[in-house]
């Protein structure tokens, strides 16, 4: 079974982009306008310094951040895991599985090409991964 590539999975894609001196308050109205879970947090040229998530901002409003003066790149995840457009959805459906988390920026060369969520792929490409998952189980 080909599963596909990121760049086809992100083509035409407009993630949701913000600067590091953005508010907590900014991105998380951005956010819930868009009707994402995540903004990229990008310099200059798109280049990737961070990604805030909906569990970010859950975190931020726990320890009881002040959402309208805390700035992006005071709580963002800074340096986040990314995968390349020529890889495949197996690939981020592994870093899903074995890292725990839910967003996964495309880049290349450290510039934004999109964003991918585990609820992005098609049932065939996750029974891929259940599959896979099974194989290494019954190796154990």
């Amino acid at each position: 079974m080909q599963d596909r590539a990121m760049a086809e999975i992100v083509r035409d894609q407009r993630p949701l982009v913000a600067g590091p001196t953005a508010t907590v308050a900014e991105a998380c109205a951005a956010m819930h306008q868009r009707r994402v879970g995540a903004v990229l947090v990008v310099e200059e040229g798109d280049h990737l310094v961070g990604i805030f998530t909906g569990r970010d901002a859950v975190r931020c409003l726990a320890e009881g951040c002040d959402a309208p003066h805390t700035r992006l790149a005071q709580v963002m995840t800074r340096e986040p895991v990314t995968l390349e457009p020529e890889h495949h959805a197996i690939d981020a459906l592994r870093l899903f599985s074995d890292a725990g988390f839910r967003h996964l920026p495309i880049c290349r060369d450290g510039r934004v090409c999109g964003i991918v969520s585990r609820y992005d792929f098609r049932a065939m490409e996750h029974a891929r991964l259940d599959e896979e998952t099974r194989f290494f189980e019954v190796l154990r």
